[in-house]
């Protein structure tokens, strides 16, 4: 099996959906910009999304998917008969009591929705008719954290198997749904200029696509064989288990997420506008997080899990020496990208319609901040998993806190001073305390450690960032009229920026000798390699 097959098709099509949340987000910084409608809906998009992320995509995927992958792989690699059965009526238990957790859970917060919203944003009371707004809408969206964590389960039962493609195409159909009612609101809206129009189609599109998203995924494992079966709610020994797993895996697995609730927190207590330059901002932030850093953790996770199931420490070894070169090779010439390109690609990619220069400014200083963190957000991904795949969720949940509690104590000092982009810089920060402290302790356990073919290999990539870099630098001020330009000029002026620092970045690497040939090829062959 193939990390860098895996995570090619994880990050192609996780790319593809990214490409289509930007044109959501641009459409919507047009119609809506950074005003009063559009900051209640970033707060009533954040509460759902949040969640599914904390609890779906997070705490569940890395409990129930070590658990799952052992029965399915009792007896070795191979799948045989007896192990699906055992897997899939495991999988049928926990759907079956799932279901039940979400719909309880789901109703209890929609019912204490104007609390949850006073908790996170009590400041929008002093403007008239935004936290009501708020309130609404986020009673409107939060059933979709029921619809998705149920895709989010059936996606890392997939994964499993190790069937990555319904998982990632899934969120390509959240981003075509929403558009549709970006353009529906903006359509009812006419002339009229009220925007809570375009803010409730949204809303009402969300949940549209929670369906559409469950439906595609529910026929994705039924073509993939595997048969769940909804029965009457059984607290067994596998399911108790689980539920013990999750519970500190909420936290553990979610920092990144929980950081966001904080952020929320401040953010709404500044300007209005801040959520949603902030929002706008984390879309290009997220981008390299979505396509290598998810990808490589839900790549990494189950075969981890069959090499230390299976006793085999150097393999486990090598995987994770192999993910993290990866990961290194794709987000460290992207985030020093996106520092030196910010204004650029804010200006280039969001501004227009209602979203004026002077927002997309403030929105360029967020994403140099929130970039400072891309390496740490993505080698928490690759780290995670090593204590996840051998049931240990308590470990991150020290680290995790402790994070937290210095971005919280952070946030506190910079906000008032630096503002927004205070805030952004102190969720950076508190994303490299938190990964420093993850490979610390796997390094004392024995679990993992840097090797110095490892160490070399990143310097030549870092000198073939810092070559990028020069270009980059030269070029950004040279291209600036065109990127302000009409639409035909941005869009090549910004494909000039990605495609020529891509082509200096890949031709420096190989140069330096900072691409591994023989790595990949041994993964192709799926024969190991010597740790070094």
């Amino acid at each position: 099996m193939s990390l860098v097959r895996n995570v090619g098709t994880i990050g192609g099509l996780t790319l593809v959906s990214r490409i289509f949340g930007f044109a959501r987000d641009m459409l919507l910084a047009r119609v809506l910009g950074a005003g009063l409608a559009a900051d209640a809906w970033q707060l009533a998009f954040t509460l759902p999304n949040t969640f599914r992320r904390l609890f779906a995509e997070g705490a569940f995927s890395v409990a129930f998917v070590p658990m799952y992958t052992r029965r399915l792989h009792a007896e070795g690699e191979e799948v045989v008969d007896g192990n699906q059965q055992a897997a899939d009526q495991f999988a049928g238990d926990v759907l079956s009591v799932f279901i039940w957790v979400l719909l309880g859970f789901s109703a209890l917060c929609m019912v204490a929705m104007p609390g949850i919203v006073w908790l996170l944003a009590r400041e929008y009371q002093s403007v008239p008719g935004k936290f009501e707004l708020s309130v609404v809408l986020s009673q409107v969206t939060f059933p979709y954290l029921m619809l998705v964590s149920l895709v989010a389960m059936l996606s890392g039962l997939l994964n499993a198997r190790s069937h990555f493609a319904p998982g990632a195409i899934v969120p390509v159909l959240l981003n075509v749904v929403m558009i549709g009612g970006i353009v529906t609101g903006w359509y009812l809206r006419g002339d009229s200029g009220d925007d809570t129009i375009v803010a409730w189609a949204l809303a009402i599109s969300l949940a549209l696509a929670g369906f559409a998203q469950l439906g595609y995924m529910w026929w994705a494992t039924r073509r993939a064989g595997v048969h769940l079966k909804i029965t009457r709610p059984r607290f067994t020994p596998e399911v108790k288990r689980l539920g013990m797993l999750i519970l500190p895996a909420t936290f553990g697995a979610g920092i990144y997420q929980i950081s966001q609730l904080v952020d929320t927190f401040f953010a709404t207590s500044l300007p209005q506008g801040s959520l949603s330059l902030l929002k706008y901002a984390d879309r290009l932030n997220q981008m390299p997080l979505g396509i290598f850093g998810i990808a490589l953790g839900t790549a990494i996770l189950p075969m981890l899990a069959r090499h230390i199931h299976a006793g085999d420490k150097a393999e486990a070894q090598r995987l994770q020496a192999n993910a993290v070169e990866i990961a290194m090779l794709l987000c460290l010439p992207c985030a020093v990208a996106l520092s030196i390109c910010a204004e650029a690609f804010t200006a280039g990619i969001f501004q227009g319609g209602r979203m004026t220069a002077e927002d997309t400014a403030i929105m360029g200083q967020i994403v140099v901040a929130l970039v400072c963190g891309l390496p740490a957000y993505v080698l928490v991904k690759v780290f995670q998993p090593a204590f996840f795949s051998r049931e240990d969720t308590r470990t991150p949940v020290f680290v995790a806190a402790g994070a937290l509690a210095v971005n919280v104590a952070l946030n506190f000092y910079v906000v008032p001073r630096y503002g927004i982009v205070g805030l952004a810089a102190a969720t950076a920060i508190t994303a490299t305390l938190n990964v420093l402290t993850l490979y610390t302790i796997l390094q004392v356990r024995g679990w993992f450690h840097f090797t110095g073919k490892l160490a070399g290999r990143i310097a030549r990539q870092l000198l073939a960032t810092v070559v990028m870099a020069a270009l980059l630098y030269w070029l950004v001020p040279l291209l600036e009229p065109y990127w302000r330009g009409d639409w035909m000029h941005r869009i090549w002026s910004l494909s000039a920026l990605v495609g020529a620092g891509a082509l200096v970045f890949f031709a420096a690497a190989f140069a330096f000798g900072a691409l591994d040939k023989d790595l990949i090829a041994q993964l192709r062959r799926r024969r190991p390699a010597n740790p070094a």
